[in-house]
């Protein structure tokens, strides 16, 4: 009788392919992933049906079509320590349809793009099962929760490749992740909203892009095909003569967003938003008898890929 598999024996890789659909072949010591809540699904796809009619009942085989992986996980929201280095999870958040501009020795800036969309290549272990997907593209989440660890949520699709038992990678390098700094008022400084400061319980900025399996004749790829930017936060309600949610709904304002998370050297996350709509408060909530407002807004395009803009310094 075999050993039993564990679950928790995780080794995740994830690498930018230069060439779409080509093994990027990640790395132990430059591509490892600090993951947490992993969920997997490796085959994903339809079964077709021939539709046989024959002289007897009973069931018919399938074949199993338009085969793709899925892959979600969280990584902690902590830049690379350095002012101008890259983060470790720089690139999942590139295969969701986003730019990476380093500026040496200072920043490392996120955007939005709607061309030329990279894609990755993934290696999962599972002990000793080894997992690959090609061509992958996804959706995230930015979360912060108040006394929480802020978290970037990824959900990517990718191409399916047969599994198989492969010798693990050793050693694996996780060094580049950085510990994160839980959300307090020391070490989230800034929340704003149409330069109003807030109360924040919670922030999510949802990047909502519409991922597409797209299986033709001579092209099989996963594609990014448009996205809905959403972010929702539950805050403290001010009086209205102060901050009025319900004419900015009803008037179709935009205001800037501004979301500072993390201090010191490197350590730093700013969140950009410069004209996000205001959208139907839909309810109110209490906590600790305290009222609060559960806003979403909408980011919108100024001169287009600019909804919102991730700086870390």
């Amino acid at each position: 009788m075999p050993a039993p598999l564990y679950w928790d024996s995780k080794i995740l890789l994830f690498k930018i392919e230069t060439n779409y659909g080509v093994d990027a072949a990640p790395t132990a010591a430059d591509n490892a992933i600090l993951a947490t809540n992993v969920k997997f699904q490796p085959m994903e796809g339809t079964d077709v049906s021939r539709n046989l009619e024959l002289p007897y009942l009973g069931a018919q085989g399938t074949i199993p079509n338009e085969l793709h992986a899925k892959i979600s996980f969280d990584v902690e929201l902590a830049p690379s320590g350095t002012p101008g280095v890259a983060p470790a999870w720089g690139p999942l958040l590139r295969a969701c349809g986003v730019a990476q501009v380093v500026n040496a020795g200072t920043s490392v800036v996120y955007n939005p793009i709607s061309t030329g969309h990279e894609s990755g290549t993934m290696h999962l272990w599972i002990d000793s099962t080894r997992y690959v997907a090609r061509g992958m593209r996804g959706t995230a989440k930015l979360e912060l929760n108040a006394q929480g660890i802020g978290y970037l949520k990824f959900e990517l699709t990718g191409l399916f490749v047969a599994p198989g038992e492969l010798a693990r990678p050793s050693p694996v390098n996780l060094t580049a992740f950085q510990k994160p700094q839980v959300a307090t008022t020391a070490n989230t400084p800034t929340f704003t909203i149409g330069g109003t400061a807030f109360v924040m319980r919670s922030f999510e900025l949802d990047l909502k892009n519409q991922v597409e399996p797209r299986f033709l004749v001579g092209a099989e790829a996963i594609l990014i095909t448009q996205r809905e930017d959403m972010i929702k936060t539950v805050v403290e309600a001010q009086p209205l003569s102060l901050f009025n949610p319900f004419v900015k709904a009803l008037n179709q304002t935009t205001d800037a967003i501004t979301l500072v998370h993390g201090t010191g050297a490197g350590r730093v996350s700013a969140l950009s938003v410069p004209a996000a709509q205001m959208q139907r408060l839909q309810g109110l909530e209490n906590a600790q008898k305290i009222k609060e407002w559960p806003l979403s807004l909408m980011p919108l395009p100024v001169v287009g890929n600019d909804q919102w803009t991730l700086t870390l310094t």
